[in-house]
């Protein structure tokens, strides 16, 4: 016997849950499916170590483009902290300069920001720093308040930031060159570069231009460019999206597999007691990836698909994600620096300029790179809710290390454990290169005795996530604007959910303006719906 039911949902991630509680607002009836057994997908936060009193945002760790209009419109009680610190990079070996020498970007205080460019032998890109990111905060004041709208047109995207020389620096050509040329220092456009890299795999000088993309997804959030820390780890905003989608009537299945969908808008799944269920809907939302569409398509009936196959995009991820508890942050090289401030925003390690081209070429020819470029964050020194009682007063912190250019090339089924190993082992040293003490003796032990570190490979992310290639954007990042041939026809065309068959609609990181934790494409699936009634 069939269901009926007026949407169907397939992943309860965040998006998911944000398309739910809107169009249970609305008075349709909808039903989220959801393959494991808690509602969030990336954006949950777990006890990662056995035993020991710390919830740490698991897979995804930071906020900048959800927007307000969402929180308001659902009544999302979420806090999101901002950080005083932008970012401390360590000199890597000195580099001539003073033993332990490192870049400190403090929000507050631009006097000592200048300062520690010049203690770099960077003086003159301080003032360069700021004419750039003047730069980014007018991309980001005129583009993100249309991201909960229809799709702009690349021209009027183009009229709409009104700078013909900002539009052709960031958005025309490869942003490494505008890097190279708006910065002289190698550690400070390593710096920069990092936006451009984080979940995409690219060259420093990347024509296809695809690191522009991830470039502007991450400096345009809230029309700033911050990123916050999530109060209560990353888990509450999607406890309070469920919140707000149960409110509404939404109804949640979790510990339900989905196993096809048909043309027809048919789908079929598997409850956890492991009885089979068909619900035929008006409209399927798609929070999963389109290589996950792909395949459910392909064992239903086999809609949308070409001679080649139902089209999905290539996806790779290119990341190794590594949570640490340490007993105390560790001691820096540059002694007169409190720890505090350097962790108190993103810690670069090893991603100079230079570094990051290097750890590409490696991880192009096969090769871990030799160190990893990464960066650190400290959730708990922003939020230390985190923590148990006894751990805060103890003096605990978190570490969140992100690495980049490990892409997924660099595994496979049968070496995934070992590469694990690997590749946590090449993080750590990485960390102890800048450091001015080893790591590893200061992790806490869990309740087994095992040190208190957790590392997640893109194949780890594939199978617990089901992120194609652990591609944490669910393959690469559209501009979020149409091009000018692109046809505007349909709701879910003019919403950049379309998903090329009628009725089945893209609502996760696979939409138009995917990517990160922002529960736009939510949003915008819901709106589609909404407007095609």
């Amino acid at each position: 016997m069939t269901e009926r039911r007026d949407v169907i949902i397939i992943g309860g991630g965040h998006n998911g849950l944000t398309a739910a509680a809107y169009l249970a607002q609305a008075g349709l009836d909808v039903q989220v499916l959801e393959r494991l057994d808690a509602l969030g997908g990336a954006a949950v936060s777990a006890e990662a170590f056995a035993g020991v009193d710390a919830r740490l945002s698991r897979y995804s760790y930071l906020v900048s483009l959800l927007p307000q209009r969402i929180i308001d419109d659902l009544g999302l009680r979420i806090a999101l902290a901002p950080r005083r610190y932008s970012s401390y990079t360590p000199v890597p070996g000195g580099d001539g300069f003073s033993p332990g020498a490192g870049l400190l970007v403090d929000n507050h205080d631009p006097e000592a920001t200048a300062a520690s460019f010049a203690s770099i032998g960077a003086a003159a890109d301080a003032a360069a720093w700021g004419r750039f990111y003047e730069g980014t905060e007018r991309l980001a004041r005129a583009l993100f308040p249309t991201v909960t709208d229809p799709l702009l047109t690349r021209d009027e995207a183009r009229a709409a930031v009104g700078d013909a020389a900002l539009w052709q620096s960031l958005i025309e050509q490869p942003v490494g060159v505008a890097i190279a040329d708006a910065f002289e220092h190698d550690l400070v456009r390593g710096v920069v570069l990092t936006d451009a890299l984080i979940g995409t795999f690219a060259p420093n000088v990347d024509d296809s231009l695809r690191a522009n993309r991830c470039f502007l997804y991450h400096v345009i959030g809230g029309g700033t460019g911050d990123w916050n820390v999530p109060v209560g780890g990353m888990g509450t905003v999607s406890g309070e999206l469920e919140r707000a989608a149960r409110l509404a009537g939404a109804t949640l299945t979790t510990g339900a597999e989905v196993t096809a969908l048909h043309g027809d808008r048919v789908v079929h799944w598997v409850d956890s007691a492991g009885v089979e269920h068909s619900t035929a809907a008006q409209h399927v939302l798609v929070n999963c990836s389109p290589h996950e569409l792909a395949r459910l398509l392909a064992a239903g009936d086999g809609a949308g698909a070409s001679d080649d196959g139902f089209a999905a995009p290539p996806a790779e991820g290119a990341q190794v994600k590594v949570n640490l508890l340490l007993s105390r942050l560790p001691r820096l090289r540059d002694a007169a620096l409190d720890p505090h401030a350097a962790f108190g925003g993103t810690f670069h390690i090893n991603e100079t300029f230079t570094q990051l081209q290097a750890a590409h070429d490696a991880a192009v020819a096969g090769r871990v790179p030799d160190p990893v470029p990464a960066e650190i964050y400290c959730h708990s020194l922003t939020d230390p809710s985190i923590l148990g009682p006894e751990l805060r007063a103890s003096g605990a912190q978190t570490l969140t290390v992100f690495a980049l250019h490990t892409p997924d090339r660099l595994l496979t089924e049968s070496t995934n454990n070992a590469m694990r190993e690997t590749l946590q082992r090449a993080v750590l040293d990485s960390l102890d290169s800048v450091l001015g003490e080893p790591i590893e003796p200061l992790l806490l032990l869990d309740g087994n005795g095992n040190p208190c570190v957790e590392t997640k490979t893109t194949r780890d992310l594939e199978h617990a996530l089901r992120l194609p290639g652990g591609s944490i954007f669910h393959g690469d990042l559209d501009w979020p604007w149409a091009e000018h041939d692109e046809p505007l026809d349909t709701p879910a065309r003019r919403w950049g959910v379309d998903s090329g068959i009628d009725g089945v609609l893209l609502c996760g990181s696979g939409a138009r303006r995917g990517g990160a934790v922002s529960g736009i494409a939510g949003h915008n699936a819901a709106m589609a719906v909404l407007e095609s009634r």
